[in-house]
């Protein structure tokens, strides 16, 4: 048999126990803070079935779906007349309908319409679980990464939008993490950009790229909406959107004052200053809040406040956080007129910029208080009926499993960092 090189697939990763201490310390600071304003937890399975994710995302989120092959006897059902006229799509439902879930909003939408009789509304939620992407794995990006999510489901007012905030400062006050920036920006305003530009019909391409403005600049945007079919003249009436300056009440003002005839980017501009004009009156410890025009989030569910969480100037690392309001996603449940608004907090990102800012207590290591040394049997004996009286009364402790030197049991209890051995 040929010996297999140890390996893990790209965009995952093994944690030792030094790393899940520090994990687990970041989840119960998420955990207190989730809890603290009032969010209940919830889980939901690994998969979900292919219809419930596709068609949520856009066409590049639907590429980063992670399908499940049929297995058994279902393979046996794969369209292959499908498969030989070309029609990949038909091919691949017909071999797959699962799929790991890509994020956790559209699994709780669904949940939220599953179980809408047992819930009380409105519901407010929180998730702390795994979620899968096929992105190409680099730094701070992975293919099988934690997400935390907070949602409120069941109401429109934008008092949500404001504790959504809050929670962010809370959390990365708690943490000690300082210079966080909150980019904002609203649906409505993109819409009434995409009108005023004559663009209404593409809107959804429009948005796309310009969610892209922060990787690929703006020559690179300007060369994806000309390829798709955007015309000279609307890019030249894109710009002036696109090199607004000043502080946040005035390039909103300047963006009210250019879509004044737009009804609903005037809605947009109205739930802004709203939100804005609240935050001002609460104490930021950790963040700051700023107006970004060009702030899009690709994913089509959202219509109203967006967000993004912006590491601290200096740090080389994509967005630790988003979210919004969506209004429509449990309509595709059956489930009418149930307005969310969510955030997300981009764990593995976050625990990142903690360890580059060392950031993390310095006593978060799990081990043993206690060793007891073996000298033989009879030693062990007593030495593990004393073990288990101190385990008693919660104390860490080990004994050590074999009568070997007494310098190989001190080194061990050195490199374990063990404070106190018993001989």
């Amino acid at each position: 048999m040929t010996n297999l090189k140890p390996s893990i697939p790209k965009g995952t990763r093994d944690f030792s126990p030094e790393t899940l201490s520090k994990r687990n310390f970041l989840k119960a600071q998420l955990t207190a803070a989730f809890e603290c304003f009032g969010f209940q937890p919830i889980e939901t399975p690994s998969f979900e079935r292919s219809e419930t994710l596709l068609g949520k995302y856009g066409e590049e989120g639907d590429r980063l779906i992670f399908r499940i092959l049929n297995s058994g006897d279902k393979v046996k059902n794969a369209d292959l007349e499908a498969l030989n006229q070309g029609n990949l799509s038909g091919f691949s439902n017909s071999v797959s309908q699962k799929a790991l879930r890509y994020d956790l909003t559209v699994p709780f939408a669904r949940y939220v319409a599953q179980y809408q009789n047992d819930i009380q509304f409105p519901f407010r939620r929180y998730q702390i679980q795994n979620v899968w992407r096929a992105d190409r794995p680099q730094h701070g990006r992975f293919q099988e990464f934690l997400q935390c999510d907070a949602d409120v489901v069941g109401e429109r007012s934008l008092w949500q939008e404001i504790e959504g905030v809050l929670l962010y400062d809370r959390v990365f006050s708690d943490l000690r993490l300082k210079g966080v920036k909150i980019h904002l920006n609203h649906r409505k305003i993109l819409a009434g950009i995409a009108s005023c530009i004559g663009a209404e019909s593409q809107l959804i391409d429009f948005t796309v790229a310009l969610d892209k403005l922060s990787k690929i600049g703006k020559e690179g945007v300007i060369n994806e909406l000309q390829s798709k079919g955007f015309s000279a003249d609307t890019l030249d009436r894109l710009q002036p959107f696109l090199s607004l300056k000043g502080d946040f009440l005035k390039q909103l003002s300047l963006v009210e004052e250019a879509l004044k005839d737009i009804e609903i980017a005037q809605e947009g501009v109205e739930e802004l200053k709203f939100i804005y004009e609240q935050l001002a009156r609460q104490k930021l410890n950790a963040i700051s809040v700023q107006f970004d025009v060009t702030l899009a989030r690709g994913l089509n569910y959202y219509t109203g406040l967006i967000l993004e969480v912006l590491p601290p100037e200096g740090i080389k690392m994509g967005s630790l956080g988003g979210g919004g309001r969506y209004d429509n996603l449990t309509d595709l449940f059956g489930l009418k007129n149930t307005s969310g608004f969510g955030i997300s907090f981009g764990f593995d990102r976050i625990y990142l910029v903690l360890e580059e800012l060392n950031l993390f207590p310095s006593t978060l290591a799990t081990s043993s208080q206690v060793l007891f040394l073996n000298f033989g049997e009879d030693s062990a004996n007593l030495c593990f009926d004393e073990l288990m009286k101190l385990r008693n009364l919660n104390l860490a402790c080990e004994l050590y499993p074999n009568a070997a030197k007494l310098k190989k049991q001190l080194n061990y209890a050195d490199q374990r960092s063990i404070p106190f051995v018993v001989i």
